[in-house]
């Protein structure tokens, strides 16, 4: 999946902040942060869909410390850019070197694969040399859309960034209210999963768009260790100060939680299902991607957990 607030989407609905099996193909010399401003093919300006959101607004921030020319694309800032209204996409588009993409609602719903083919060919005509595309990991669906962005983008280069489950799902969207309340509710059971920190993703995208070596690769993101979700709230608890515990529900019991939050109706059972397909153990080995594109280490959960506590995160 991609990112939503309750997953790995960027949703940036409102201008507010919102959620595979590659590994590295096509190999690529990995380019940190320390690359030079407007280095490799997107020397010029950048689009960032979903720029308000949970991964887009970290691009953004890396890219204009670099000194790199940004597009902030969303629903009602300056750069008008809805998924919804394709009619927009060109003129976001226009001028633009290079782009990151973050669909919404997910890579795995229908129409996503439609949506990205019509992407990849205005990204095409508008003269975009490069994109990369934040994808989930073992998702088949997702998949799909990728292969669909591929086939209409040209000669543009195609990277795919394939993430685990965020750490940030449990200090910036939903899960969070779930910390806050002692009990994190989740359809996981005794599944293991490598979060990844956020900080992490948007330092590999960066260098994806603006160093050399990435063209066709396919990075599988996770953290350096997995984790149950009962593991995850302990460490949870202890960074905030208060009990946390992880509360396991069958599928269906988590779409009618779901259901009753306002927006999330038409895609809980969505939802439930892709949790069902993901959370099942084929998602609970770690990779170094991170290391092969940055050269250093992913962020453990508990350095993230440690750095939100600091940040503020649970003092609700």
């Amino acid at each position: 999946m991609t990112e939503n607030a309750f997953t790995r989407r960027d949703d940036d609905n409102g201008d507010s902040d919102g959620n595979g099996n590659g590994y590295g193909e096509g190999g690529g010399r990995g380019v940190g942060l320390e690359a030079e401003p407007g280095a490799g093919v997107a020397a010029g300006t950048v689009l960032v869909t979903s720029g308000t959101g949970k991964t887009g607004r970290r691009v953004v921030e890396r890219l204009t410390a670099l000194g790199v020319p940004v597009r902030s694309g969303s629903r009602t800032g300056e750069v008008p850019f809805d998924w919804q209204d394709e009619s927009g996409w060109a003129a976001a588009l226009r001028g633009a070197r290079a782009a990151y993409v973050a669909y919404y609602p997910d890579l795995a719903v229908p129409g996503a694969a439609e949506a990205m083919a019509a992407f990849g060919r205005t990204a095409a005509a508008c003269g975009v040399r490069r994109v990369v595309l934040l994808s989930g990991r073992g998702e088949p669906r997702a998949a799909v859309a990728e292969e669909a962005l591929r086939g209409a983008a040209g000669t543009a280069e195609v990277t795919v960034v394939r993430s685990a489950f965020f750490a940030q799902n449990f200090s910036e969207s939903a899960l969070l209210d779930g910390v806050l309340g002692g009990e994190v509710v989740f359809p996981a059971g005794t599944t293991a999963e490598p979060f990844l920190d956020l900080d992490d993703l948007a330092d590999v995208v960066v260098a994806a768009l603006t160093g050399d070596g990435h063209a066709g690769a396919v990075y599988e993101l996770t953290g350096p260790r997995s984790l149950t979700f009962a593991e995850a709230a302990e460490e949870l608890g202890r960074a905030a100060g208060r009990p946390v515990r992880y509360v396991p529900v069958t599928g269906p019991a988590y779409a009618s939680l779901l259901a009753e939050f306002e927006g999330f109706g038409p895609e809980a059972e969505f939802l439930a299902e892709l949790f069902a397909t993901l959370l099942d153990g084929h998602n609970a080995a770690t990779t170094d991607d991170v290391k092969r594109v940055l050269g250093r280490e992913p962020k453990d959960f508990s350095a993230f957990v440690s750095e939100a506590a600091g940040d503020g995160a649970w003092h609700g």
